[in-house]
């Protein structure tokens, strides 16, 4: 139930107080999307979901500023989408933060390979995701 944040690497796009901070939030699981939207559109950010990486690529846009994504999913998974993100010249320093119920070192550091900014480990409480959130977007 811990998480991680790395520092430095991939800095986000600073587009002025006033722009609307929208979070991508990816996992296959409709109940994990509706509770992290809940929690996100709670403290007033926009969110967006998807149901996997390729409808992720299909719906990011130059307003997102974060993306949250689930590892393991159908079609296109989380490090897929990472590797696609990181491709990709118009994202590529766009902060993904990893929600997965993966804990072994070894999906960590593929995650850290691929180019993840940071992964908070399922199940985790609501303060903890905004606290990542809040820390990766200022």
């Amino acid at each position: 139930m811990g998480g991680c944040l790395r520092q430095g690497r991939h800095r986000s796009n600073e587009r002025g107080a006033a722009m609307s901070k929208t979070v991508l939030t990816v996992d296959d699981s409709s109940s994990i999307r509706q509770m992290v939207g809940f929690t996100l559109r709670g403290a007033g950010y926009t969110v967006v979901e998807a149901k996997d990486g390729q409808d992720a690529i299909a719906r990011l846009d130059a307003n997102v500023r974060l993306v949250l994504s689930d590892l393991n999913m159908p079609n296109m998974n989380g490090i897929e989408l990472l590797r696609w993100i990181r491709a990709d010249a118009a994202h590529k320093y766009l902060p993904v933060v990893v929600l997965t119920t993966e804990s072994q070192e070894a999906k960590k550091q593929e995650a850290r390979s691929a180019g993840a900014t940071g992964w908070i480990v399922k199940p985790f409480r609501p303060d903890q995701l905004l606290a990542v959130v809040k820390r990766v977007l200022g």
